[in-house]
């Protein structure tokens, strides 16, 4: 399937400096925000409770949070949970509070300030110690991800690519990671299962060019190195639009029509695919090129000569 036909591949190098400019920018300012203002860790890494509420019409977040900070619990987080109607409060643990404490007495504050009966849908419970081991093991989960791509592209690839693979990959998961701090979205276990998904996704798009790369400093012997590259990532346009653009509508799908459950799974997917696509194009080769990859690196070395090759016979 076809999209886009040029006649002469496009000039993606003529960008190489702005591109760079750019990631470097946004990689800054992702470290600086997740820094400053840290990430909103959801309840599967810090522990605590969370209640959810059914309200026949359209629940008040102020007046809920109102409540809520009259009787003892001003640090609980409010916000709706899919509809006007259902609310979701997540309260930080509580020192020798049984769990079921905690929800009765929020049921009963709300329902006691509500002229409409309030239904309790769903009470979760997680130890602080079980967040901790959760938040070490995800950290440690893409570590192992982005070591085991470093070590598999520095086997099939020279490496200055493998390097510009690994560093385009990295700045993909920060600038995914720097918009959910931004935001101060929800980091929870299906938005760490949605970073890990991004890795797979980004890297398999970069090899594909990387490979196509290859092929063309093969192929086109008297081009330039910004040419070659130029016509492998023209060649492989439409297979990354069309397979981006796939995986997109499936996501939207999700995002729109998936419930607030996956909400944050879907936006960390279609936000990381479109900065890893742009990367896969821009960033990863122009690292190559920064690198100082040339027609030379990327031929394969020649023959060794056999025994007494180019000596005269012996008469």
């Amino acid at each position: 399937m076809r999209i886009f036909s040029f006649k002469e591949p496009l000039n993606f190098m003529r960008f190489k400096m702005p591109a760079l400019i750019l990631s470097g920018l946004l990689v800054i300012a992702s470290l600086a925000t997740i820094t400053v203002k840290g990430m909103n860790w959801g309840l599967d890494f810090t522990g605590g409770t969370v209640i959810e509420v059914g309200y026949n019409g359209g629940a008040d977040l102020s007046q809920v949070r109102k409540v809520l900070a009259d009787n003892g619990y001003a640090d609980a987080v409010v916000q709706y949970f899919g509809s006007s109607e259902d609310v979701a409060i997540r309260i930080s643990p509580r020192e020798g509070v049984d769990q079921s404490t905690i929800s009765n007495e929020v049921l009963r504050a709300l329902s006691a300030t509500s002229s409409e009966p309030i239904e309790m849908r769903r009470v979760e419970f997680v130890g602080p110690s079980v967040g901790d081991e959760l938040k070490e093991q995800g950290g440690l989960a893409m570590l192992a991800a982005l070591i085991g791509i470093l070590l598999y592209v520095t086997m099939r690839f020279e490496w200055r690519l493998s390097v510009g693979a690994v560093l385009s990959l990295g700045h993909d998961v920060i600038i995914t990671l720097g918009l959910f701090s931004l935001l101060q979205l929800e980091f929870d276990l299906t938005v760490l299962a949605a970073i890990l998904a991004l890795i797979g996704y980004s890297i398999n798009d970069t090899i594909v060019v990387f490979d196509r790369i290859r092929e063309s400093f093969r192929k086109l012997r008297d081009a330039t190195v910004h040419e070659t590259i130029n016509e492998a990532v023209t060649s492989t346009l439409n297979r990354t639009v069309v397979t981006s653009l796939t995986t997109i509508i499936v996501l939207v799908v999700l995002f729109t029509m998936g419930g607030a459950l996956i909400h944050n799974f879907a936006f960390a997917l279609l936000f990381g695919i479109g900065i890893g696509t742009y990367s896969s194009i821009f960033v990863a080769s122009s690292l190559a090129v920064q690198l100082g990859i040339s027609r030379e690196d990327m031929l394969p070395p020649p023959p060794p000569e056999k025994e007494g090759e180019g000596t005269e016979p012996l008469l």
